[in-house]
Parts: structure tokens; sequence; C-alpha cells
């Protein structure tokens, strides 16, 4: 039996309201779009079509710029140009790979990131973790391959499968301003509507770095301190100071102002709140002064990486613990120094919260308290060095005869 074609008349699509796909024949459907709080959503016309077998929509354009004969006339022509082999959504050249796409828009969006480390931690998620799908073709990428990559990070590794999810969104979203998918596609790893109802409901859970005991921390720092390596000092520095470790990593030379460590505000995690100034105890400027050379520049990194110029790989510290055979993360002494104020010192809590760098009660109330507590936390601060490694003590003289 022949399929049935003109099925739709004027007056229905113009009165139609309910969602859905309505059928004309030939593959040509108007598509009524799901508004939000009971309005009418947007009507517009799409072409189901078969392309390299699998199965797409090509939007044809809005209905109220397109009559019915305008839309039936514009879905043969696009008909015609695939039977001729051509895709006229398309431009003539051949779209991109998922992995040459994502590279492209790692290169055009880098610049403007502010975080040292953002452009890492996209490329993890675009050409690592969605390394399955890295040859095929950006125009085919579809909900099951989005699904498949997802998935395997969403409930094990929430806070990865998240990101993941989102920058792949966010890349679609490029390829199609690209023209190298059809602009009037949904997205296909959109969440709300759409992979909300394929993916488990994920449990939001505390992320924990693994840490030491602060009891074990003083035996730590003295196997540490024999180690020749870049990565042992910048690790040294990094507990000493608290820090984070892109904090470390990106320093240079310029942001050591006499016993202060100065952060700029764009390199640190919250910059709403400006720079951040650290005090710096004899331990950590010891570290320093084995690390400095002539000739250095203040904007050279204190603790560069392998490439000349470069910051470190924010893993190059994990390594060396890894090594060692400590089951902790850089980001844990944190965690380390932490319980060691609260059960080990009189140091209030708001001291302690403020040498981490975390932000202390509402706005009202850091209006009102201003200032850094620098005068508190260099004690604390200093108390946390001795505790790692002792200074030694000034030698007796003896009473003159």
């Amino acid at each position: 039996m022949a399929r049935a074609y003109k099925k739709l008349t004027q007056r229905f699509i113009e009165t139609v309201t309910a969602p859905g796909r309505y059928a004309d024949g030939g593959g040509l459907y108007l598509v009524v779009d799901k508004g939000v709080d009971d309005k009418v959503g947007a009507k517009r016309w799409a072409l189901l079509v078969t392309v390299r077998g699998r199965r797409r929509e090509l939007g044809l354009g809005a209905f109220r710029l397109m009559t019915l004969p305008e839309a039936r006339e514009k879905a043969l022509e696009s008909r015609k140009a695939l039977d001729r082999g051509d895709d006229p959504k398309k431009p003539k050249e051949s779209p991109p790979t998922f992995s040459a796409a994502a590279t492209a828009m790692i290169a055009e969006m880098a610049p403007g990131w502010r975080g040292r480390d953002t452009e890492a931690h996209w490329k993890r998620s675009l050409l690592t973790y969605a390394k399955d799908i890295a040859g095929v073709p950006i125009d085919l990428v579809d909900t099951d391959d989005v699904v498949r990559m997802v998935k395997v990070h969403w409930t094990k590794r929430p806070e990865t499968g998240r990101k993941l999810r989102q920058r792949i969104e966010a890349l679609l979203d490029y390829a199609a301003v690209k023209r190298w998918r059809d602009p009037e596609m949904k997205n296909p790893a959109r969440f709300k509507g759409h992979l909300a109802k394929l993916l488990p409901r994920q449990t939001k859970r505390p992320v924990h770095h693994r840490a030491i005991p602060y009891d074990a921390a003083p035996t730590f720092m003295d196997d540490l301190g024999k180690r020749g390596s870049m990565s042992a000092r910048a690790l040294e520095w990094t507990i000493f100071t608290a820090a984070r470790e892109g904090m470390t990593r990106h320093t240079v030379w310029g942001d050591v102002k006499g016993d202060l460590w100065v952060i700029p505000a764009n390199r640190m995690k919250q910059d709403e709140h400006g720079e951040f100034r650290c005090p710096l105890t004899p331990q950590a400027l010891a570290v320093l002064d084995t690390v400095r050379m002539k000739g250095q520049k203040a904007s050279d990194l204190i603790f560069p990486g392998a490439k000349a110029g470069r910051p470190m790989s924010d893993q190059t510290m994990d390594a060396l613990l890894d090594r060692m055979g400590i089951d902790a993360t850089p980001h844990g002494f944190r965690s380390t120094f932490r319980d060691w104020a609260g059960d080990m010192t009189e140091h209030p809590r708001e001291v302690a919260e403020a040498a981490l760098a975390h932000v202390v009660g509402d706005d009202v109330e850091r209006a009102y308290r201003g200032g850094d507590a620098l005068k508190k936390r260099r004690l604390l601060m200093q108390d946390w060095s001795d505790y790692l490694r002792p200074r030694p003590e000034a030698e007796e003289v003896p009473p003159e005869e």
C-alpha cells in the first residue's frame, strides 16, 4: 500500500496546540514543541530522513514563516538533494570528528578562561573520558553516544559525570553554531526533560580527599625533606602553607613579598573575594631558598614543570605521593592541617578556616569583621610549621668565667 501524502490541512496546522509531531507524508512533519506554564509551544517544520544509516531530523523553518505548500516544496527539494548524495543542511566539507571538534572549541575558548587548569580539565573530559566516540563525526553524535560516555562516571564519580555531560552539551552547541550539526536539532546531551529520564538519580556525596593523620605528618615531612626533586619542594611548600596545589603550581616569584605570599584574585577559587595573603614561616621561606636561582624574574614560576616556562602537571605531586607509598592527595593535607588545628591547638575555628582561604560567615558578618586576620593566621601557621618541622633551638652560650 502506497504511503499517504498531503495529510495535513491548513486549518489543522493553524489550530493544533497539543505538543507532538504531525505527519504530512514523505517525512514532512509539523512539530509542536511543549510550552512553558501551560502556554502553547512553538511550531516548526521538520523533515525526518535517514543519513548514513542514522535517523535525523532536518529543520526546515518556523511555522509562521512558511506556508504548508512552501513546506512541502522545501521538503521535496531536500529529499532530492539527499538522493543526489548531498546534505541540504550541511556545508560541502565533511564535519569534523568529535575529538577534532573538541580540540577546535577548546583552542577558541581557552584564552577567555580564568582558571589556569580549566583547559586541562576540558581536555580530560572531552578527549580522555569521551575517547570512545573520538572518531564519530560530530553531526552523528546522538543520545546513545552521550549516555554511554556519561553513564560510566555518573554514579561512581558524580561530579566527573556532571562535568562531562555539561561539556559534551557545550561542544554540541558549539558544533551547531559552526553548522557542523543541524542547528534545528535539539541537543542530545541536554539534561532537563531528556537525559534526566535516562540516567539514574545522583546522590550528593561530599568529596573527601585522602589524607594522612596529623600525628604521622612530622615523620612524613622528614622523609619528604630528604628528596631532591622539584615536586618534593612544591609539596613541602603546599603543606607548610596549607595551600591548594593549583595555587602552588602557578605561583611566580613576584607573588612573594618578603614574608607574605600574595595570590592574585584571578588565581583563587573564589576570585570575587580578592587577593589572598598567606603568611610565610621560616620553614616555608627555607623551601624557597632551595629552589632560588640567579637571574630569576618576577614572572618566572617558582616551581616550574618539566617544560620550560610551563607549570608542573596537576598530577605531579600526586605521583610523588604514590612513589612514596602514601595513600593521600596533596589537597588532603589541608584536611590534615584542619584536624590538627581543631584537635591540638586553641586557635579559633574562624582563623583556621581563614588560613584555608575558606569564606566564613555571610556577607553581613564579613563586612563587619573586615580584615583577613593576618596576625592571628601568622601565629597559627608558625605553630603548624613548628609541629611539622621544629626549628633548631638556639644554642645556649656558657656564662663567661
